[in-house]
């Protein structure tokens, strides 16, 4: 018993998805075999993800229910030329709320903030990805809902069922509601095929992930103590507990991918590949794929997929002035606006910023042989900068960012700026001799 009680506790959001795979299984059994009609079909996620919710926060549902109702009341009440902006400004301040309360309690006041407040604030951040997702789609007439007084409740319940569906509440990933409709009248007799063994081998990947984990946290706890401190050492640590915080993200994305799987969705019968890539239209994001990126804009792109995308969309698109600024600094705002994130996200920002002119000015330059070196040390420069952000971000106080200073490791992304710095020199002095010499 004390053994199950030590999982459920390092591995409470695992559990909870877990739980929730028998219910998809069962949703997918029922619905492909006619048993569910389209309503019930939606009637099915929207209360599967109520009782998930009442099960998994208490109290803390509420937050999501006053949400989901507020949004609903705007789609009725309000123009869609302009719902986008309602939608936003409203769900983002009622975020907002509840974050600046966290570090209330928590830095004011000293007190342990409930797990079950954390789990709500971030499924919230999730629903806000959704919600400000249709308010677009709605404002640029990609989604038309008309809701009269008689079919009110035929309208809305799939808005509903998209927001509070029980595969995507608690991890994800964002889908348009425009996939969501696709994917909710598609399952039938023939598409999609049975998904327990794709399901069954990211599963296997989840443990996998889990156990790679628990070895590198054993190194750091256990380990630790048997060396000599050291630069080299400093930042070998410090990798590998980065390493550790980053794949609990990708553990989280794999479980979330799998209960969807088992739900049926994210099955594209279009996309190339083998049978295993098929299903796959709903991912976050995967190990081999994000860690091998080699400069952080690649990796930007790769990490939390569908969120890369949710930003690119909602910020980056629809700023001509600083866009990377701006779509990094609203994510730091999103994510809760703690010290650790305003330096993680803005050295994010920088880093991004300092790749583009450093590939643009040394790539033209170097032979096919020092590519090869490039690249890989590209790779470390990226695994460094990476590890340096998730600390900062995830500690989300001072003590990462103390940790980064005694380890040396804070030194990668600075070094990457000053070097950006030389180069725009550089060049700034080879044309203006050019202009001279013109």
């Amino acid at each position: 018993m004390g053994s199950i009680g030590w999982s459920w506790e390092q591995h409470r959001f695992l559990m909870y998805q877990c739980l929730s795979l028998p219910f998809a299984f069962l949703f997918y059994f029922l619905a492909k075999r006619g048993h569910l009609s389209l309503t019930y079909r939606y009637l099915f996620v929207s209360a599967g993800g109520s009782v998930l919710a009442v099960f998994t926060m208490g109290i803390y549902s509420t937050l999501l229910f006053t949400s989901t109702l507020a949004f609903v009341l705007l789609v009725c009440c309000v123009d869609h030329s302009c719902i986008h902006t309602w939608a936003f400004v409203m769900q983002m301040l009622w975020q907002t709320f509840w974050h600046l309360l966290i570090q209330y309690r928590e830095y004011y006041l000293h007190e342990r903030v409930s797990i079950r407040l954390f789990l709500a604030v971030s499924t919230l951040m999730l629903l806000t990805q959704r919600i400000t997702s249709v308010s677009l789609d709605l404002q640029e007439k990609q989604v038309v809902l008309t809701p009269s007084k008689r079919q009110t409740c035929v309208t809305l319940l799939p808005l509903i069922s998209y927001i509070l569906n029980f595969t995507t509440l608690l991890g994800g990933p964002l889908g348009s509601y425009g996939q969501f409709i696709t994917l909710m009248e598609g399952i039938n007799l023939t598409s999609p095929p049975s998904p327990p063994g794709v399901v069954f081998l990211k599963l296997m990947q989840v443990l996998m992930l889990e156990w790679v984990r628990f070895y590198l946290v054993f190194f750091l706890k256990h380990l630790i103590h048997d060396f000599n401190p050291g630069i080299l050492y400093g930042i070998l640590s410090t990798w590998c507990l980065g390493l550790v915080l980053r794949i609990q993200y990708y553990s989280h994305w794999k479980i979330s991918e799998c209960l969807n799987n088992a739900a049926g969705f994210g099955f594209w019968e279009d996309s190339s590949g083998d049978y295993f890539s098929k299903w796959s239209g709903l991912s976050d994001g995967d190990f081999w794929t994000t860690e091998a990126s080699i400069c952080m804009s690649q990796f930007a792109r790769r990490w939390n997929a569908t969120t890369a995308s949710w930003l690119r969309r909602l910020v980056y698109a629809r700023h001509k002035h600083f866009p990377l600024l701006m779509c990094f600094g609203f994510s730091l705002w999103w994510h809760g606006l703690h010290l650790g994130h305003f330096v993680g996200f803005f050295t994010w920002a920088a880093t991004v910023k300092a790749d583009h002119h450093i590939h643009r000015n040394l790539l033209p330059n170097i032979t096919p042989t020092q590519r090869k070196i490039y690249t890989f040390v590209n790779w470390i420069n990226t695994q460094m900068i990476v590890t340096c952000i998730v600390i900062a971000v995830e500690f989300r106080n001072s003590s990462g960012l103390r940790l980064l200073s005694k380890t040396y490791i804070g030194l990668f992304p600075l070094v990457n700026i000053i070097l950006v710095l030389l180069i725009k020199n550089k060049t700034h002095k080879c044309n203006k001799t050019s202009s001279l010499i013109i």
